[in-house]
């Protein structure tokens, strides 16, 4: 997690309550911050041994791809690899019906397919969209 705090995240502080926490807490805490998208973010940051973790909901849905990258950036830096899991079954915790998590294991790295595993490197959406086209036109 970042070493610094960033400042919308810290002006989002609980700093009263049973929920409160220090400046000096670093990223662990309960913060509330107005998301990208329009919604509040109820998040949470905690380091546990071994793991570091994040948990972002709303009041109202879950939180879309968009807000979960901003979230993102808010406790890591742009190029550290976090993940989102999707555990068995036998394994769920559903505490909030509309909580999400980041996941970030501090003794290893999170191992990643090859890039072109995911798309075509160096299209942007526009570019993609213009080739599946070009791709379906030829059938």
């Amino acid at each position: 997690m970042r070493a610094q705090v960033l400042e919308k995240l810290e002006a989002g502080r609980v700093r009263y309550g049973q929920f409160a926490s220090a400046p000096e807490s670093g990223p662990c805490g309960l913060f509330f911050v107005q998301g990208p998208c329009g919604c509040k973010l109820r998040i949470i940051g905690l380091v546990r041994p071994s793991w570091e973790h994040v948990s972002v909901s709303t009041s109202r849905r879950c939180p879309n791809w968009e807000e979960m990258c901003f979230v993102k950036d808010l406790f890591w830096d742009e190029e550290e690899c976090v993940m989102q899991l999707h555990p068995p079954h036998s394994q769920y915790v559903n505490n909030s019906r509309y909580c999400l998590h980041l996941w970030k294991p501090t003794r290893r790295d999170i191992p990643m397919p090859p890039a072109s595993f995911v798309g075509v490197v160096g299209l942007d959406p526009s570019e993609t969209a213009m080739l599946l086209a070009q791709i379906g036109g030829l059938s």
